[in-house]
């Protein structure tokens, strides 16, 4: 017969601990002092590793957001690469640079003044791939997918505005039995 010790062990997510503590000031204590502990980590990191670091954390969220895509009115693409480009460069004329495009139209496919381009997107997927060659593989079809990811959910999202109009337009002289 096992004997079950921990049996009313609670993990707790948010601090990364469990109810092992007699008392929730004792909790407190060990949380706080697990968080110095990851402050003083954080600030020891040098510059290349923090890079890293938010790259990896935007690969991950890519990822995550093409696994399951979100049904809203936000720009995740524009978030992406707002995040991408403001990771690497001190200004975003660097990355326009890079790319070989003017920053005049950087600044528009970032402010929804202008969609971007299938070559805007063609060269950020070869300009990613370039950066992530030595940080892990990042799928070179990230961009595409998640760009056009967010174009079906914006259709989708907006049916009720769009379809009621469409319908009335279409219709079907054969049945299908």
């Amino acid at each position: 017969m096992k004997i079950e010790k921990n049996k009313d062990i609670i993990e707790d997510a948010e601090y990364g601990l469990d109810s092992r503590f007699k008392s929730s000031k004792e909790h407190e204590s060990e949380s706080t002092l697990l968080m110095e502990a990851r402050l003083l980590r954080m600030k020891n990191l040098s510059k290349d590793q923090i890079i890293r670091a938010k790259l990896m954390q935007l690969k991950l969220k890519m990822e995550e957001y093409l696994k399951q895509p979100i049904y809203d009115n936000k720009n995740h693409f524009l978030d992406f690469l707002k995040s991408y480009i403001d990771t690497i460069y001190s200004t975003r004329n660097g990355f326009a640079h890079d790319i070989n495009i003017k920053p005049i139209r950087l600044s528009q496919v970032i402010n929804k003044h202008r969609e971007p381009s299938e070559e805007f997107i063609l060269k950020l997927m070869i300009h990613s791939e370039k950066v992530y060659e030595s940080i892990s593989g990042f799928q070179k079809k990230n961009w595409f997918d998640v760009y056009f990811q967010e174009k079906i959910c914006e259709t989708m999202s907006k049916q009720d505005k769009w379809r009621p109009n469409l319908e009335k337009e279409v219709s079907l002289s054969e049945s299908i039995k």
